[in-house]
């Protein structure tokens, strides 16, 4: 099989594979917790499904902050990856934002939040591309 064939199956592999966390995330942002076992399930597997999604949802801020982290060294050189980083918080941000619509006003932490992810982060991403700009020239 020819390097073009496997890279035809790969594409085809991770845009399969993709169909998951783009459902699962458009579900969870549109319904929120409502995407959990319905209400007539035991409260019990309730708090477990919520927990283990709380929980990995956490993992993926480790990992958007840690891949923020691995910009600094040369953060000039890290528009790509920056830029990917902010489109990725921004998504978070604006599924907040819906959120807030929806049910209400959240806690104080979960606005700071709100705040770092619709303007801070773009405002750096911003910051990013300038300082990537002065280099360049």
């Amino acid at each position: 099989m020819t390097s073009r064939h496997h890279r035809m199956l790969l594409r085809a592999a991770v845009a399969l594979g993709g169909v998951v966390p783009v459902t699962a995330g458009l579900t969870g942002l549109l319904f929120g917790l409502d995407m959990l076992p319905a209400s007539e399930a035991p409260p019990m597997l309730r708090a477990v499904a919520l927990d283990s999604h709380y929980r990995y949802l956490s993992g993926l801020l480790l990992g958007i902050g840690l891949g923020f982290w691995s910009t600094l060294s040369r953060i000039e050189e890290q528009g790509p990856r920056f830029r990917l980083l902010t489109v990725i918080v921004v998504l978070g941000g604006l599924g907040r934002l819906l959120g807030l619509a929806v049910q209400g006003t959240p806690p104080g932490a979960m606005l700071f939040g709100l705040g770092m992810e619709l303007v801070v982060t773009p405002l750096l991403c911003l910051w990013q591309w300038s300082v990537a700009r002065m280099e360049r020239e």
